[in-house]
């Protein structure tokens, strides 16, 4: 049985659970996610439930089967841009959020005219080549960056951690596991690492800054 939900709707349960300044806060925010693998595709999933009222996803690629241990997508997405299968996903959350999308490759030629607009941007992407261009890029720009770094394997989930390298530079992340062989990427850290991503971007957007 499908239920008809409108804008009020969404906006009175949102207040409730947040409270109405909360929730003024978010809806009026803007946040850029760069990457839509295993950290993006969840991480743009929370920041939607909680309410972000504006969002950027950036990623070139196409869901594959061998996404599905981690990432938050369906086997009906396969073969789908990721950042067209993230947008329907956040949408049967929240069918009244202001979702871009951009589908392509984050270069140096680009990556001040793709990001434009979003002062505080998360990265999530898989190599370590595209996280230092799309960080440096960022930082250069005077915005906020938040990003991952060591998340792979089945190690405990309390090594994962915020931390605060500068003022509008934060990593999550064992800041040492990578993905190899014998040290795959399962969902659980994975997605612990998106929470913490998520959980930072929300502390700033309403003004909370971490002190180490």
């Amino acid at each position: 049985m499908s239920v008809a939900v409108d804008f009020e709707m969404i906006k009175s349960a949102l207040i409730e659970r947040h409270g109405e300044e909360v929730y003024n806060t978010l809806k009026n925010a803007r946040v850029a996610v760069a990457g839509l693998g295993g950290l993006g595709s969840n991480i743009a999933m929370m920041l939607v439930r909680a309410g972000v009222g504006r969002l950027l996803l950036v990623d070139f690629d196409e869901v594959d089967i061998t996404n599905l241990n981690r990432q938050n997508y369906y086997i009906k997405h396969l073969g789908k841009k990721k950042t067209e299968a993230a947008r329907e996903l956040m949408w049967q959350i929240n069918p009244y959020a202001d979702i871009e999308i951009k589908t392509l490759r984050v270069t140096a030629e680009n990556v001040s005219e793709v990001f434009s607009g979003y002062e505080l941007v998360c990265e999530a992407f898989d190599r370590p080549e595209n996280k230092a261009l799309l960080v440096n890029a960022m930082l250069e720009e005077g915005k906020t960056v938040v990003c991952g770094s060591g998340m792979a394997g089945y190690l405990g989930a309390n090594s994962i951690t915020t931390k605060r390298l500068s003022d509008n530079f934060y990593i999550c992340g064992d800041r040492v596991t990578d993905s190899g062989d014998t040290n795959g990427l399962m969902s659980p850290r994975v997605t612990v690492c998106a929470a913490h991503q998520a959980n930072m971007i929300i502390r700033l957007l309403l003004g909370e800054r971490d002190t180490d």
